[in-house]
């Protein structure tokens, strides 16, 4: 099991030294997402501070750029880490699209596979001379001239890593991707019995095998920060299930341990007016369904818990230690999960906490 450790914040030579230290401690990817800052400038410095790690994007938004403009930053990124860049996408929600980056929407599985396949065609015109003749609903590209050409920087393609909340957009990972990111609004239930047949539906569409998609570790995972009140860091993470919980589109989650009425709850509650309802929908999570959705713990802890939830069924694991954690402890639990690729455990939690 690879291990990641994502990096926050604004370019800075901070990241170059984080990405240097993760490096060194073990870890085997380091990620940045697009949320307040660019996620392709920090992975930038990352590879000049860095020799072994993959440098990830965990994720860009898709929508929020043409297949041409992605093509450009990520195939520089590609040169940059001397093929370690891995571009992880996602569609982001209709609202943000239209009205945050002011761009288009689709139908969005229909426009991701064309945009991966766009993406491609484009590396190809320019790492393996393949002229780009790109035609479809969604994107058009016909016009590559010498001038905007880059030159081939001689490694492959960086693989796309495509985040999915539903079946359909995890059997497209499955049928053409080169790895699934799921949504941190996921419990080991629902990975076990939706997610995983969902991508071995799209592996068999697509006649590929298992070992061909890279699977990310779903759910959230926190490390308690040992100067804050470990109260206080649940009611945070009361409050972040909450938030994706209200959402009608992750109600199947939800619905599938039997709480739907939770769901209707906290959406009723997140579009009223009233300033405190983030608050009034924090306290519906009790223990039981924030123990579901977060593996919450020391370090140790976390580690071991993510181990036997998902040992033998992710490639791929992100841990995020707070400030202040020694750094032998921070070896060890890295250690932990790369001794991870066993036949998963069965749960030994209660069905509710799992």
């Amino acid at each position: 099991m690879k291990v990641g450790v994502h990096v926050g914040g604004p370019p800075s030579s901070e990241v170059a030294r984080f990405a240097g230290w993760a490096e060194e401690v073990g870890f085997d990817v380091v990620t940045t997402t697009e949320v307040d800052h660019d996620p392709f400038l920090p992975l930038a410095l990352a590879a000049q501070a860095t020799s072994r790690v993959r440098l990830a994007t965990g994720i860009a938004v898709a929508f929020a750029r043409t297949p041409m403009a992605m093509a450009y930053v990520t195939n520089d990124l590609q040169a940059l880490s001397g093929g370690r860049f891995v571009l992880g996408l996602g569609t982001q929600t209709k609202p943000h699209i239209t009205r945050r980056f002011s761009m288009e929407w689709g139908k969005p599985v229909t426009r991701m596979r064309e945009y991966i396949t766009a993406l491609r065609a484009i590396w190809n015109d320019w790492n393996k001379g393949e002229e780009v003749r790109h035609v479809g609903e969604y994107y058009r590209h016909t016009l590559m001239t010498a001038t905007f050409r880059p030159a081939p920087h001689g490694h492959d393609n960086p693989p796309i890593h495509l985040a999915a909340v539903g079946p359909a957009m995890t059997r497209l990972a499955g049928e053409v991707a080169d790895g699934l990111i799921p949504h941190g609004f996921s419990t080991e239930r629902y990975f076990r019995e939706v997610t995983l047949p969902a991508l071995e539906e799209g592996l068999e569409r697509g006649g590929r095998d298992r070992s061909e998609v890279s699977v990310h570790c779903p759910g959230f995972a926190h490390v308690y920060a040992p100067e804050g009140s470990v109260d206080e860091q649940r009611r945070m993470l009361r409050g972040r299930v909450a938030f994706y919980g209200s959402t009608p589109a992750y109600r199947g989650v939800l619905a599938l341990h039997g709480w739907e009425e939770l769901h209707e709850r906290l959406h009723a509650l997140s579009v009223r007016p009233e300033a405190d309802r983030w608050d009034r929908m924090a306290d519906l999570v009790d223990d039981e369904v924030l123990d579901t959705f977060c593996t919450s713990g020391t370090l140790p802890e976390v580690a071991a818990e993510l181990r036997r939830r998902f040992g033998g069924l992710v490639d791929q694991v992100h841990l995020h230690p707070p400030a202040g954690t020694p750094e032998a402890e921070i070896r060890a639990a890295v250690a932990t999960l790369h001794d991870s690729d066993l036949p998963a455990e069965e749960p030994a939690l209660p069905a509710g906490e799992r």
